[in-house]
């Protein structure tokens, strides 16, 4: 069953620039070495400096894995250390876990 990792922040207006080309390597080194999926997601409508990431595995137990992976990632620590430190307003981060809803559908005659 997918999980879904959806992580709001704030950009630094000032480092708008910065904080869109970290955020991009950020994407492409995470979907070319680690198992799962990230998209980077821009505002519409809102605010505009909140950005998101929104990061697709294929269970709990995978995003446990490649999580740990990361974080034992010299490069990756680096990328996203400098992603946070100098470019995100500080406290502004928010994350949400999502399951994908089962498709199964019982058929209560049979059951009864």
């Amino acid at each position: 069953m997918s999980i879904f990792v959806y992580q709001t922040f704030e950009v630094k207006q000032e480092k708008f620039k910065e904080a869109i080309e970290c955020a991009k390597k950020i994407k492409k080194y995470r979907n070319e070495e680690y198992n799962h999926h990230i998209e980077i997601l821009t505002p519409i409508t809102g605010q505009d400096y909140t950005y998101a990431f929104l990061v697709t595995y294929e269970g709990l137990a995978e995003m446990e894995l490649q999580n740990k992976k990361m974080f034992d990632d010299e490069k990756y620590i680096k990328l996203i250390g400098e992603f946070f430190l100098e470019n995100i307003v500080q406290g502004s981060m928010n994350s949400q876990i999502f399951r994908a809803m089962n498709d199964k559908i019982e058929d209560k005659e049979k059951k009864e």
